[in-house]
């Protein structure tokens, strides 16, 4: 024991006098024939990866790592070095594969390149430990990495009940958010609730992300107060995650409340929530105080900041003040646009009308313009009923994207207006022959928790008659107030199902908001009708579309005519 302790000591003494210098460690251990399992492993922290991986496969068969010390080394390896892991994986496979727990088996699979996924999920399997909450949570991880959500749900349905602890459940919330599988995400969170198991901040800040996918208020409300009673609404993860889906739901006065409620937490990402969820509504004026608010506290703007500021600005049509930020950003904050910001300025002037200047900007901007930026001056194109345009940024869009059934769409609309009643159809034939299917409008609307969906025409929906019958009275009764329907298939669009849905269901109490949510952009018959329900229901009613809100109030929209 003397001798070992005398050998750590000179050990660390030529590791101090080195700088640290791992060299000299492995030096002193030769020379002295240390017995030292500790200064071994103390190697594998220290060494380049690559050099760890020789030491792995020459070290005094007396001297293997167990399967504790191979973690902690491996985590450090693979951490500083991410392509070392596959690497170590083999070398350790060829060495012991009974080494290959739990604890090592999990530190290598943090790093894992996501394209061998099911690879490492075949090995784990063979290991059996596949149903592992440690493996098991970094293969969800993986696959979730690799954009494979379905394979992540269906190895996390695979794990016993009784073995989900909070980091599988965590990881696996988190990776449907991610991937864009809202419902899933959410239902799995309702699970880990059900089943007892604490929750983490990665869970609830997980389920806050796909509440704010799907913009649904009342999940929202119901996961923050969870986050209340276990004492992480606090946390500032959760915390931005609360303000990013309070204002996904068009809820920008709570999101304003839990960012106050921060205080000095606050960091970068929470404030380019907090300036996201009121550019969506397209308060420039909110947006730039709170701007110079965050500039006052030493915060300095990313892209995303500007981003907000600009989408703010795009969404109110302010063409001015979207041209001065978009200087701004470059001259006065450093900081270089991408093609997102210079979209949102030729949104900025496509929404006022000032389509030739939104144009020759987009064909003069530094980045090449793609599918969006046509898409957005088509759009400008058929809200002020240029047919002439319309046609030079449809062609645009289509050699970009032939597929791309927006742009058949709009030209069709911009036709249908115009009175073109031979173009309209050869634009539905053209897109017909190219194999193009529009996609499918649909309506979603909050009710006690529940979410429903509505299409046109719907004919699936156990409360379809009373719908219906609803949808019926009132346009009778915004009809007596002077809005005339140009064409009756436009009565039974999904909205409006939505909205005579939320009516019968008590969605929305005396004196409460209607919210409804459109997976594509709200049409302009449909816009005006809400505007006349408004009024006869005496309801604010919020849809949010794919391009913005509508706080539609007393026969007014926030957007004034702009989206």
């Amino acid at each position: 024991m003397l001798a070992v302790a005398a050998s750590l000591r000179a050990s660390a003494s030529a590791v101090a006098e080195a700088g640290g210098d791992p060299a000299v460690l492995h030096a002193v251990l030769i020379k002295t024939a240390s017995s030292s399992r500790a200064a071994y492993n103390l190697l594998f922290s220290r060494y380049h990866p690559s050099l760890s991986l020789h030491l792995l496969s020459h070290l005094p068969f007396c001297f293997r790592p167990t399967a504790g010390s191979l973690t902690s080394s491996l985590s450090s390896l693979s951490a500083s070095s991410p392509a070392s892991a596959l690497p170590l994986l083999r070398r350790v496979l060829g060495m012991s594969p009974a080494l290959l727990c739990d604890g090592p088996l999990s530190s290598l699979l943090r790093s894992m390149p996501p394209s061998i996924a099911p690879h490492v999920h075949a090995l784990a399997f063979k290991l059996a430990l596949s149903s592992s909450p440690y493996s098991a949570s970094c293969l969800i991880t993986l696959y979730s990495r690799a954009r494979s959500p379905a394979c992540a749900r269906h190895l996390f349905d695979e794990i016993p009940v009784a073995n989900r602890d909070s980091v599988c459940y965590s990881s696996t919330i988190v990776g449907l958010a991610q991937n864009g599988w809202y419902e899933e995400s959410l239902s799995v969170f309702a699970g880990m609730r059900a089943n007892g198991v604490d929750s983490t901040m990665h869970a609830l800040s997980g389920s806050l992300r796909a509440a704010a996918g799907l913009a649904v208020l009342e999940q929202t409300c119901g996961i923050h107060a969870h986050a209340v009673v276990v004492g992480l609404d606090g946390n500032v993860a959760v915390g931005t995650a609360l303000v990013d889906a309070y204002g996904k739901a068009g809820d920008v006065d709570d999101a304003a409340k839990v960012f106050e409620g921060l205080g000095g937490d606050r960091n970068l990402i929470t404030w380019n929530a907090v300036l996201s969820a009121h550019a969506q509504q397209g308060d420039v004026q909110e947006v730039t105080g709170l701007f110079n608010q965050m500039m006052k506290l030493g915060f300095a703007p990313d892209g995303l900041t500007f981003l907000a500021v600009l989408t703010s600005c795009s969404n109110a049509g302010a063409a001015t003040e979207a041209k001065f930020w978009l200087e701004a950003m470059q001259s006065k904050y450093g900081v270089k646009p991408d093609l997102e910001h210079y979209t949102c300025v030729v949104g900025a002037m496509a929404r006022v009308g000032h389509l030739e200047d939104a144009e020759s900007f987009a064909c003069t901007m530094p980045c090449k313009p793609d599918a969006a930026v046509w898409r957005t001056l088509l759009m400008g194109c058929v809200v002020h009923r240029r047919v002439d345009m319309a046609e030079s940024m449809g062609q645009r869009l289509l050699e970009i994207n032939p597929k791309d059934d927006s742009a058949y769409v709009m030209l069709a609309n911009v036709y249908s207006t115009a009175g073109k009643t031979n173009e309209e159809a050869e634009a539905w034939t053209a897109m017909r022959d190219h194999g193009v299917r529009k996609e499918g409008g649909r309506s979603w609307i909050e009710v006690r928790g529940l979410v429903h969906v509505f299409v046109a025409n719907e004919r699936r929906h156990e409360q379809l008659l009373e719908i219906y019958d609803k949808l019926h009275e009132l346009i009778q009764e915004v009809e007596k107030l002077g809005y005339k329907e140009a064409d009756e298939r436009l009565w039974h669009h999904s909205e409006r199902l939505a909205l005579a849905y939320g009516l019968i269901s008590g969605a929305a109490p005396s004196g409460k908001v209607l919210r409804i949510v459109k997976n594509l952009r709200i049409c302009a018959h449909c816009h005006e009708f809400f505007k006349y329900a408004s009024m006869v229901i005496d309801r604010v009613i919020v849809v949010r579309d794919v391009n913005r809100y509508h706080t539609i109030k007393k026969g007014d929209c926030s957007c004034r005519g702009c989206w």
